[in-house]
């Protein structure tokens, strides 16, 4: 009989986080483990579970950037009986599934805003029988917290609550304790496992999408319309690179071309499409990306050896993704330029580097 690993994962404004618990779950379901992911945001296209499962929530998502509140796919602020719905499924699948492992994905370090379920889905896993292992499942830089306190919060309930605090990062580039400074309290629940990134290899045709183009992407999110909005003006004014197709991809394209239509290329040599499968394939192939610096993007941005320009997302006083681009930056592995910078002019001048 297969061991079962259960994950909790709630993505918010980007899909990020649970593009990350997928590609875990789909490389545990690959070594003979019943992988099965309880997500709790709004459905996403192109998700790659290979043979994990995947179980829908009642969704939700932050109301806005600032995170004010959560909010159900009718855009109605989340409700009582909504969010018992999610507790009472969760719950069932505890009963029904007896996992050798619960792991959160986030939590303790973050989603306060979903703080009762969670530690809900904790008290009835150690009420089962045989009580599963408690793992965090976490990325290797936090937002820092407005309130310093909230981070004595984090450490009590890691202590309480889990077996071991799993880090998706090298210390070399960013060690959990420069954002949580607690954490050689964890002792040796505390485990960097590297970055996470899907299984991939480099596109045998260099010839197909995205070869010798500028590639502009803003994640899953409705955080990127400005970015895409600039590098669609910046064409222009981007010198030999105004001779390329420019190809912007978003999870809401329309942003990038209101009124337009996705997936038509206009006559200024720019097409605008939803995301793609093949991400990392037009990253393999292009001149230069022009993302965000979300932490999946990041790590497809190294494994596709791209050529790189970067604008960390800042809304609402974000932090995560200006503390690793920074890093990267002084290593020479990317360009970043700050998105109150963001200008047609700016991104098409790209800070020096010729396109």
């Amino acid at each position: 009989m297969k061991p079962v690993v259960l994950f909790w994962v709630q993505h918010l404004l980007g899909s990020g986080h649970l593009r990350r618990t997928a590609a875990i779950a789909r490389a545990l379901a690959a070594r003979g483990v019943d992988a099965v992911v309880a997500s709790g945001g709004f459905p996403l296209s192109n998700l790659d579970l290979g043979d994990a499962r995947l179980i829908q929530l009642p969704a939700l998502r932050a109301a806005d950037e600032g995170f004010s509140g959560l909010i159900d796919q009718a855009g109605e602020p989340a409700s009582g009986s909504l969010m018992a719905a999610r507790q009472n499924q969760l719950t069932g699948l505890l009963d029904t599934l007896q996992p050798a492992a619960l792991v959160t994905e986030t939590f303790p370090f973050g989603r306060r805003q979903l703080r009762h379920e969670v530690l809900g889905l904790l008290d009835h896993a150690g009420g089962l029988e045989r009580p599963p292992v408690t793992v965090c499942s976490v990325r290797d830089i936090l937002q820092r917290p407005s309130k310093p306190e909230r981070f004595d919060t984090m450490l009590a309930l890691a202590l309480e609550r889990f077996d071991h605090i799993l880090v998706h990062g090298d210390p070399r580039l960013a060690a959990f304790g420069e954002t949580f400074p607690h954490a050689a309290a964890l002792g040796q629940r505390l485990i960097h496992t590297g970055y996470i990134a899907a299984d991939w290899a480099p596109p045998e045709d260099r010839d197909g999408a995205g070869a010798d183009e500028v590639i502009v992407s803003a994640g899953s999110g409705a955080t990127g319309a400005a970015l895409l909005a600039a590098a669609r003006q910046a064409r222009a004014l981007s010198g030999q690179a105004a001779n390329r197709t420019w190809r912007l991809l978003s999870g809401e394209p329309h942003a990038a071309n209101p009124g337009g239509d996705a997936g038509e290329k206009s006559e200024q040599g720019i097409i605008i499409e939803n995301n793609r499968a093949d991400f990392r394939d037009l990253l393999a192939r292009c001149a230069v990306s022009v993302s965000q610096g979300g932490y999946n993007t990041i790590t497809d941005l190294i494994a596709a050896r791209a050529r790189a320009v970067v604008v960390p997302y800042v809304g609402e006083g974000e932090t995560e993704q200006t503390e690793r681009s920074r890093r990267l930056a002084a290593l020479g592995s990317v360009i970043m330029l700050d998105e109150a910078d963001l200008a047609p002019r700016v991104a098409g001048a790209g800070r020096g580097r010729g396109l």
